[in-house]
């Protein structure tokens, strides 16, 4: 069983992201007033936050959503998961659909935080099944894939 530690939104890509306490995730969609959201595979991003806590350890002042990631999740191994793995965060079903990415070239994230994790750690989802997924909301793997 996992927590949501944190949801995180931008205006724009490649930028940092906000922290705000709740969000409302649309079907086929992603979350609302995000700049990620649309009809493509990478609709909702994923960090767990062992990987941030290893990133602060080194000295980085970071604060969740500095890397891009929508969902800061604690107590799941995201980046074990497998293509296809879905994940329930209440109403919400999020389907697995890429794990890490290439990262921009030298990108705002890269400029204010040195380096990106997301492109080893990251995941990338769709959204199977909207609704409203709060800070502290537990989240669990789908055994149904």
């Amino acid at each position: 069983m996992g927590k949501v530690l944190a949801i995180c939104i931008s205006e724009k890509k490649g930028t940092l992201k906000n922290e705000i306490n709740e969000a409302k995730f649309i079907e086929d969609f992603g979350i609302e007033n995000d700049a990620h959201a649309g009809k493509w595979h990478r609709q909702v991003s994923l960090l767990e936050f062992n990987k941030i806590d290893e990133f602060r350890k080194k000295g980085a002042n970071v604060d969740f959503g500095a890397f891009g990631e929508n969902l800061v999740i604690e107590g799941i191994e995201l980046n074990t998961l497998s293509i296809g793995q879905k994940i329930k965060i209440g109403d919400v079903l999020l389907e697995v659909t890429q794990i890490g990415k290439k990262c921009h070239d030298k990108c705002q994230i890269y400029y204010q935080v040195g380096e990106c994790i997301m492109p080893k750690n990251g995941i990338f989802t769709k959204v199977l099944n909207g609704g409203i997924v709060k800070v502290g909301d537990e989240c669990s793997l789908d055994l149904d894939i």
